[in-house]
């Protein structure tokens, strides 16, 4: 029986994916995904231009992406296949828009787009934020052009509340509009996120839902 316990979710577990906080052993891994995925990823993510970075970069980034989550200060997640022999993509839960609220981001491997899994992982975390981190509510951003990205949000019930005028700089280096798209608590109840069938862990592997 699941546990009546506090958060962060450490670990995630959906129908086909892990999606865990990093560790440094990971870092084979996460640069195996980017350094494939480098000119996918570098369209609408400004981070991926400066692909590819070395192994120990690597390690290091994800010292402090895990002391980050340790301490309460932003969740970065990792999305892998369920033998966690692969990284699928990465994800977050991220903590910049204050204490009541989350913002959820993610990027999915060249290999497994147009699968679904950008969805998967978008309603579980919608379902970790609202019913473990009792959140207000939980925002996706992306690129205007982004069509794939955008299809999430919609597709789980979040509302386009605003566009934010040449607010991402992107590849081309011209700044694009960005799209807010938000669910708030009393309707989460009703979206197709409060449906996901997840099973979440905290830091000692004891099941929370």
């Amino acid at each position: 029986m699941p546990l009546a316990l506090p958060g962060p979710v450490y670990r995630v577990v959906t129908q086909r994916l892990v999606i865990r906080c990093y560790n440094p052993t990971d870092a084979v891994l996460l640069k195996t995904s980017v350094d494939e995925s480098r000119d996918h990823l570098r369209t609408f993510l400004p981070w991926a231009a400066c692909e590819p970075e070395d192994l120990q970069n690597r390690i290091d980034l994800l010292r402090r992406w895990r002391g980050k989550f340790d301490l309460g200060e932003d969740f970065i997640y990792g999305i892998f296949n369920p033998e966690e022999t692969r990284l699928l993509g990465g994800t977050g839960l991220h903590t910049r828009l204050g204490t009541d609220a989350r913002e959820i981001g993610y990027w999915i491997h060249k290999d497994f787009i147009n699968q679904g899994y950008a969805t998967e992982v978008s309603a579980a975390l919608t379902k970790v934020a609202f019913e473990i981190d009792q959140v207000r509510w939980v925002e996706i951003h992306v690129a205007v052009e982004n069509v794939r990205s955008a299809a999430v949000p919609r597709k789980l019930g979040f509302t386009l509340e605003a566009t934010l005028r040449q607010r991402s700089l992107l590849e081309d280096g011209r700044y694009h509009d960005r799209l807010v798209w938000t669910l708030l608590g009393d309707e989460y109840p009703h979206s197709l996120s409060a449906q996901a069938s997840i099973q979440a862990y905290d830091a000692a592997g004891r099941q929370i839902i």
